[in-house]
């Protein structure tokens, strides 16, 4: 054991660094519950709301998390970490002084910034910290803060508003992450680089460039981060767009749909995505590591027909039941993904290498998905009315086959030993 790290500090850190990534997505997610009064109050459309919740919000912090992480992998990634929850958050409260369109989306691009410097460096420190037999089951235990953002974002979100209005709802959510960014700065030991695999030799961060060349040619790492971004999509896109979608059409209360979708996402997706670690690790451990990609795929397969289900459905209690299992199982592909891709990646270039996986997936996921449905749902809603967010939903199923069909790749890939020239630059 590394003298500078104990066990103790090593799970503190990661509890830490899930608490960060919690605060990340209620900041970012209670958009989600709060769409449809932010709807009626500032009078702007589905495509408006998809902008807010999406490709703007996205384009700065999946552009701006690329030069954050080769600082990163240069510097002291706890500090950038602390930095980053501090800012996203003041800018989340502040969302709650907005009084239009145009300032909303300028505080939210402000959240989009500051998580931006989070991600790739809590993925580096992890892989740090855990070898690659247990990181599956550390980026599960790490992934788990989706779940319990969305939960807190959302239960907190939705009978906040009910109470008090959406703008006390953004203040509330925002303020206690500047406490936490002080926890983090003042109690989190920055771990060595390499700490996990110390036989290896650790070589100078190489350029940008060389990490996209390294990713590229690298089939195994080319279609996990396909496969990421598009199941992504469909799974942003649903986690924004279905509480809208009860609120709407099921006239459903925000507090309600925030109490039903806090349990099932928020408890039954974490759940899924840390049983979906424990048997990725266990499977690839036992089968080979060709079973991270494989497992996210079948997991897929059951998603899809639920998905659309839950989209069709003509009662609230039946698009809830129907939900249930998406889920859960919504995000299993986080860590088996984020585990392979540090499995696959050099010491020297992982931050890097983190922030290039999470730009596509978030340009194409959080970016694209959101704002296709909120346009496809304006364009239906001229011949079918509310029911246009229904269809508006369903045009994201058809990316899940697709998502399948790289991480069905990713699988076979692995098995299949590497080109002699793919070398770390």
């Amino acid at each position: 054991m590394h003298p500078d790290i104990s066990d103790q500090q090593r799970r503190y850190t990661l509890f830490v660094l899930v608490l960060v990534f919690t605060s990340s997505h209620v900041d970012r997610q209670i958009m989600g519950i709060l769409g449809q009064p932010i709807k009626e109050s500032l009078l702007i459309s589905d495509t408006q709301l998809g902008l807010l919740t999406g490709i703007m919000f996205a384009l700065f912090y999946a552009t701006l998390g690329m030069p954050m992480a080769m600082w990163a992998d240069r510097h002291n990634r706890r500090n950038l970490i602390s930095f980053s929850v501090f800012l996203w958050s003041l800018m989340t409260a502040l969302c709650g002084a907005a009084a239009n369109f145009m300032q909303l989306l300028l505080f939210r691009i402000g959240v989009g910034v500051g998580e931006a410097g989070s991600n790739p460096p809590s993925h580096s420190m992890i892989a740090d910290l855990y070898p690659p037999e247990r990181r599956a089951t550390a980026m599960a235990i790490f992934g788990t803060g989706i779940n319990w953002g969305i939960l807190l974002g959302f239960l907190i979100g939705g009978w906040i508003n009910e109470w008090f209005g959406w703008r006390t709802a953004f203040v509330v959510v925002g303020l206690p992450g500047i406490l936490l960014a002080i926890l983090v700065r003042l109690t989190i030991k920055e771990p060595p680089r390499g700490f996990s695999e110390a036989s290896q030799s650790i070589n100078p961060p190489p350029a940008f460039w060389a990490v996209v060349k390294f990713i590229w040619h690298n089939r195994a790492l080319r279609h996990v981060v396909i496969a990421g971004a598009l199941i992504s999509f469909t799974g942003y896109a649903s986690v924004i767009w279905i509480p809208i979608y009860l609120v709407r059409i099921h006239d459903m209360g925000t507090g309600e749909v925030g109490t039903y979708l806090a349990l099932l996402i928020g408890v039954g997706g974490a759940i899924g995505i840390y049983a979906g670690g424990r048997l990725a690790d266990h499977l690839s451990g036992r089968f080979g590591q060709h079973w991270l990609p494989w497992i996210i795929a079948l997991a897929n397969l059951i998603v899809l027909p639920l998905l659309y289900l839950a989209f069709t459905a003509k009662t609230p209690m039946g698009a809830i039941i129907a939900y249930a299992i998406p889920a859960a199982l919504g995000t299993l592909y986080v860590a088996p993904g984020f585990a392979l891709i540090q499995n696959q990646t050099p010491i020297e270039m992982r931050s890097v290498a983190a922030a290039i996986n999470l730009f596509i997936t978030n340009i194409i996921g959080l970016g694209i998905g959101p704002f296709s449905v909120g346009f496809f749902s304006d364009y239906f809603s001229t011949a079918h009315g509310e029911d246009g967010l229904r269809y508006g939903l369903m045009t994201t199923l058809v990316v899940i086959v697709w998502g399948i069909f790289h991480y069905y790749r990713c699988g076979v890939a692995i098995r299949t030993p590497e080109p002699a020239h793919v070398t770390a630059p």
